[in-house]
């Protein structure tokens, strides 16, 4: 039988959007080229919101238990860093855990939804017609055809699903590139001695241990040209005076800062999420974090579109919820790069320090502080919402109501609840609970405020059935799957 999505790409975007779409009954199939997953980890780190998303499906726990969490970060690795402490969440801090602990998390949650992931499949093209989506791609006996309602990419910067649907993908190329090495062996007591200099250091799983450096001579190489052992290991001579003594490389790999947005995250029945959406420099972590909530915007959206009940328009929110935050986080990092890249530039580096110096300053304030803690976090996203409270498309302060959206329905907090739960029973959990100095609140599956009544406003059945019919479809409407 044919799956009613076809997802490219098994990375964490992937993997989650899967779920997503498999806790609401959505038969899914997702394609990975790769024969199994490599073990490699770029990203390190999972954010605050994040880990929100992952509490709201009862999950996070799981990943906590791997990783190790300090309390604040960084912005363009100014010596002030950002307190994530402070803000309001449950989860004020940063979460280090590699990728690849991350993607077998996700992949053991997406089996036990009964996701298809398919590895040594690799999506070649598609065509669309206003009933579906006919898939080519190539697997381990051959060609083969796939038809599904919706594909959506989630393969990564040179996304073939893009391509194919013939999204543009607009941006900038890269201007510099810096390299990561991971090592089996390295010199502990000449890291505590060493200066330091631009050389980020973090311990991996089975004491491997991961650098990342820039080169002021080498800064202009391509990203796609190869990383040799020697060539890091001046590097690090060069930076800090010393080798830390590397041994056993495990993985070089060189990245830079080429920064693309897609022009739409749609076209017709595709979709984009991840890095086929967006691509950066890994400038505060932001990478992975920002496709997995791509994914936990687009699951329930996409889902219940093909379960029958989805308002008109609810599809085309994903592109115009997303995209700007897209657009936040591309400029964001080209903005720390730039301080990183001038750094490095002799004839900059004074005008740069005091640059730097002065946003140090700067984040001494709180509000400041705050105020980039709760961007880079992404605890600030807040989506447009069309009646103008402040509430409204904000995510919901501290998890609170996470239980009622455990299995991706929407969540109702307030007076009305034994009417809203028999009306849209089969979409919603309700509780009478009143949430704060609010009398109603609506809470989206993915955790953030589709509409509030205040403690101010009269009693409006009316408004309520209008705002629930909005984002929920017509009460006890009978789905048809499409």
């Amino acid at each position: 039988m044919d799956p009613d999505v076809v997802i490219s790409g098994a990375g964490p975007t992937g993997l989650l959007l899967g779920a997503e779409l498999a806790l609401a009954g959505v038969r899914v199939r997702i394609l990975e080229r790769q024969r199994k997953r490599h073990g490699q980890s770029r990203a390190l780190t999972l954010h605050p919101r994040s880990i929100e998303i992952l509490e709201l499906r009862g999950i996070a726990d799981r990943f906590l238990a791997l990783g190790r969490t300090v309390p604040s970060w960084h912005f363009a690795g100014l010596s002030r860093e950002l307190d994530f402490s402070v803000l309001d969440t449950r989860h004020g801090y940063t979460l280090f855990l590699e990728q690849a602990r991350t993607e077998e998390l996700l992949e053991e949650r997406a089996r036990e939804l009964g996701v298809e992931i398919s590895y040594e499949h690799e999506f070649v093209s598609l065509t669309q017609d206003e009933a579906g989506v006919e898939v080519a791609g190539i697997g381990p006996d051959g060609d083969f055809r796939l038809r599904a309602a919706y594909v959506v990419g989630c393969d990564g910067g040179r996304s073939k699903v893009r391509e194919s649907a013939g999204i543009g993908f607009p941006g900038s190329d890269g201007t510099m590139s810096s390299m990561l090495g991971d090592f089996a062996v390295v010199d502990q007591d000449e890291i505590a001695a060493a200066r330091r200099g631009p050389v980020l250091i973090a311990p991996l799983s089975g004491s491997v241990t991961r650098l990342v450096v820039t080169s002021p001579r080498r800064m202009r190489v391509p990203a796609t040209e190869p990383v040799t052992f020697e060539e890091f290991r001046e590097t690090l001579v060069e930076l800090t005076g010393t080798s830390f003594g590397i041994a056993e490389p495990h993985w070089l790999s060189r990245f830079g800062n080429a920064t693309r947005l897609a022009e739409n995250y749609r076209s017709g029945r595709v979709f984009l999420a991840g890095d086929a959406a967006h691509i950066h420099f890994p400038a505060a972590g932001q990478g992975l974090n920002t496709g997995l909530q791509d994914a936990m915007n687009l699951g329930w959206k996409l889902a219940a579109e093909i379960n029958g009940w989805a308002p008109p328009g609810l599809l085309d929110t994903y592109h115009a919820e997303r995209f700007p935050v897209g657009q936040l986080v591309t400029d964001n990092t080209q903005a720390q790069t730039l301080l990183l890249e001038l750094t490095l530039v002799p004839e900059y580096q004074r005008p740069v320090a005091a640059l730097r110096a002065l946003l140090d300053s700067l984040l001494e304030i709180p509000e400041v502080n705050a105020r980039l803690a709760g961007l880079v976090s992404a605890l600030s996203t807040s989506y447009p919402a069309p009646d103008g409270d402040p509430l409204v498309g904000a995510r919901m302060p501290r998890s609170e109501g996470a239980d009622l959206v455990r299995s991706g329905t929407f969540g109702y907090l307030g007076d009305g609840a034994a009417q809203v739960a028999e009306a849209w029973e089969d979409r919603i959990t309700a509780e009478s609970t009143r949430p704060g100095n609010l009398r109603e609140v609506l809470i989206r599956p993915d955790g953030h405020i589709a509409w509030v009544r205040r403690e101010t406003d009269p009693p409006d059945p009316a408004r309520r059935e209008a705002a629930l019919t909005a984002w929920l479809g017509a009460p006890k409407h009978a789905a048809v799957r499409r």
